[in-house]
């Protein structure tokens, strides 16, 4: 019979997730990971297979566990103008919370200069794609309940709000002031009034 593990895959993955948002992939030595996670490096390799394959496992549980939280306004069936806002003021409540300075660990790996490559490509890919179609869902709620003219690009929309959302990741990251992460949510959820029927003609 094998050796029993002395420790939770999930758990080892919530650490590893949390080392690489502060730090990012380039950042974190394997010393630092084995430290963390609390197992020894044969263990950590013979679960993971390397620091890439952590790193990867540590992305799909990302997406799985705190996108999936973060999004669920605009993921929700009924979801709709008002869900787009709720989405950028729970990022603007976030300015000056637990998430200033670790900003969204799929955006970081995004922007991070000489970011690991293929395999966490596709899981940042995945990631735009993910939003983007959140955004499009809410906002083809919203046209067709008639909050939003018939003749607005919802696709063009929603690349703007996906757009706008990543940048407010990025900024929570770099720390920038509440007030000024504030400010860009309100223009970037005005754009919706913008678009009101009533706001043409």
């Amino acid at each position: 019979m094998g050796e029993r593990k002395q420790y939770d895959r999930t758990d080892l993955l919530d650490k590893a997730i949390e080392l690489f948002r502060l730090r990012g992939y380039n950042g974190t030595s394997t010393a630092e990971l084995v430290a963390e996670l609390g197992v020894n490096r044969k263990s950590m390799y013979a679960e993971f297979g390397s620091k890439q394959g952590l790193f990867e496992a540590a992305l799909e549980r990302y997406d799985q566990r705190h996108l999936t939280a973060v999004l669920a306004p605009i993921e929700a069936p009924d979801a709709g103008a008002d869900a787009i806002r709720e989405a950028f003021a729970s990022y603007a409540s976030a300015s000056t919370g637990w998430a200033r300075g670790r900003g969204c660990l799929m955006c970081n790996t995004a922007v991070e200069r000489g970011a690991p490559g293929p395999g966490s490509g596709r899981y940042v890919a995945a990631y735009l794609e993910r939003i983007a179609q959140a955004f499009r869902h809410a906002l083809g709620n919203a046209w067709r309940s008639g909050e939003i003219d018939p003749t607005t690009d919802l696709d063009q929309l929603a690349a703007f709000f996906t757009t706008a959302l990543i940048g407010v990741a990025a900024s929570l990251r770099a720390e920038a002031p509440p007030d000024q992460i504030r400010a860009a949510c309100s223009v970037a959820t005005s754009i919706l009034d913008l678009h009101r029927p009533a706001a043409k003609g």
